[in-house]
């Protein structure tokens, strides 16, 4: 044999060793589709699975419609575009932005369970990314090491930015409601859950919802909203963002921010002329819709009569909410990523942006967050923002399990490992998917990888039963506004009482007025009234 067919013969067997496996194609209620085999594992994944009809065209800002079925065996193994963003997360995570386009509408599993008799749970994961910006398949959401603990893996892409939430009196007027059509997407996805999950060895009457930041928001959402019902058995909220501002009313202003239709229209008006009928609304560029949004758009969920009846942190307040055990936490130092955010940067600053807000009140406000220097006021802007956009709400959505009596559970955490390499961020926002996911650093400490493999179980274990205690890790107690249980995951793994519980009460004291929020007026009825 010549040294050249030697040097083919083993580029070939290179190739052959390193060519994906591909897996036996799965039956969907649209079509038959065909993953991969995850090398060294015995994992299959699933990229790019469609579970809706693409949203453009007439389809734009109206609910997701039924993905066309298809004929043949449909390709699993890329996954699909990103919905329209600007760069910020990517260059943030240091990834590559996927391709962008209204056609986003794609879901990915991860399964170990395919033919297996007994079915899985299934974890259903909502990406983060303020509602603007994020996909499914970011690096870190690698659902590989889930699905080998025993749960199917989805992780899912929703409509974002203005193409997701853009609420307007033209859309009004055709549909009764505008807006939350990414939420709307959530749904559809969940939907797409019940009919499918079973093909890759899940169990649909078993469906935990997580995810962080505004995918928190999402879970806080979808476990509000009527229109999950039967869909979502159990939430994990991670840091989620609840502000008094990103929630809107469809129609009435409300103390922190203007109608969700007012808002929209104000948007449209300032960037596009003549939009005076639903077709041209329709008819913009997706470019240059993405265009205008990033020249500002303030995203909100809204507060429809449809999807969302009544503000959610009322339904929690309430305790109207659906009955599902709900994890919720927060990291530390959520706020140190956020600094540049808030539009001061002395403490002279500080203090007047707390008098023109609280007004009487600031004081309370500054003895909470006393900023005298520089180190101080970066320390109060960090807690500020901690405080005000993820503990406060996490803290009162928590509270609204112990009011409903029958299967709600709640189960606190407070993620304090610091970042190793970058101290002066501590245990910053985002920080804890990776031990979530079992995606660390491949040159992660030892005590890194034992936090993450215990984070891992806790959370595989409420997928499983509702109950977040596994054998063999430290007791996590259930919460309740009494005992005001948390577990800290951390430096070491512990069980604390209290956690920022003097702070949120102070917030909840001065923003009520802002959080007691009118209830929608009911949409007009379609068609003729019921005999």
């Amino acid at each position: 044999m010549t040294k050249p067919t030697i040097q083919f013969t083993s580029i070939l067997v290179a190739l052959v060793a390193t060519a994906a496996v591909l897996a036996k194609p799965v039956q969907l209620e649209s079509g038959l589709i065909q993953g991969e085999l995850v090398e060294g594992t015995t994992v299959q994944v699933f990229r790019g699975i469609p579970y809706a009809a693409p949203p453009v065209g007439d389809l734009r800002w109206r609910e997701p419609t039924a993905v066309a079925p298809w004929e043949g065996v449909r390709s699993a193994t890329e996954f699909g575009n990103s919905c329209h963003q600007g760069p910020a997360l990517a260059a943030l995570i240091n990834e590559d932005l996927p391709t962008r386009s209204e056609d986003c509408l794609y879901l990915n599993v991860w399964t170990d369970a395919i033919g297996s008799e007994t079915k899985q749970p299934v974890m259903v994961w909502i990406h983060g990314g303020g509602l603007t910006l994020g996909w499914g398949h970011q690096r870190g959401y690698d659902g590989t090491h889930l699905a080998e603990q025993g749960v199917v893996l989805v992780s899912i892409n929703y409509r974002l930015g203005a193409l997701g939430f853009l609420a307007h009196p033209l859309l009004n007027d055709e549909a009764g409601v505008s807006g939350n059509y990414g939420l709307k997407d959530q749904i559809a996805a969940l939907e797409w859950v019940q009919l499918n999950i079973q093909a890759f060895g899940g169990d649909p009457n078993n469906v935990t919802i997580f995810g962080e930041s505004a995918g928190g928001t999402s879970v806080h959402a979808l476990i509000a909203s009527p229109r999950s019902r039967g869909l979502v058995h159990r939430g994990i909220a991670q840091s989620p963002w609840v502000t008094s501002s990103n929630y809107a009313h469809l129609h009435k202003d409300l103390p922190t921010v203007g109608s969700a239709t007012e808002n929209g229209r104000q948007w449209i008006d300032t960037h596009f002329d003549g939009i005076d009928s639903v077709a041209k609304l329709r008819a913009l560029r997706a470019e240059d819709v993405f265009a205008a949004q990033e020249a500002g758009y303030a995203v909100a969920v809204t507060v429809d009569g449809d999807f969302m009846p009544r503000h959610a942190v009322d339904v929690y307040k309430r305790g109207e909410q659906l009955d599902v055990p709900v994890i919720a936490g927060t990291n530390t130092d959520e706020g140190t990523i956020f600094q540049g955010m808030l539009p001061f940067n002395t403490p002279e600053d500080f203090s007047a942006a707390m008098q023109e807000q609280f007004g009487d009140h600031a004081d309370m406000i500054l003895d909470l967050y006393p900023a005298e220097d520089a180190r101080s006021l970066f320390a109060a802007k960090t807690q500020l923002i901690t405080d005000t956009w993820f503990v406060q709400n996490t803290r009162n959505m928590l509270a609204g399990t112990a009011k409903v009596q029958i299967l709600s559970n709640g189960w606190q955490y407070h993620f304090s490992r610091r970042a190793p390499q970058s101290p002066v961020l501590g245990a910053f926002h985002g920080m804890e998917i990776g031990y979530v996911f079992g995606n660390l650093d491949p040159d992660a400490s030892a005590e890194d990888r034992a936090l993450s493999e215990a984070m891992t179980r806790y959370w595989v274990q409420f997928a499983k039963t509702g109950d977040a205690n596994v054998e063999g890790l430290p007791a996590w107690p259930a919460y309740d506004p009494d005992s005001d249980h948390h577990l800290e995951l951390g430096d070491e793994i512990k069980a604390g009482t209290g956690y920022r519980k003097e702070a949120v009460d102070v917030l909840n004291l001065l923003w009520k007025p802002m959080m007691t929020l009118p209830e929608p007026e009911d949409p007009a009825p379609e068609g003729p009234a019921p005999e």
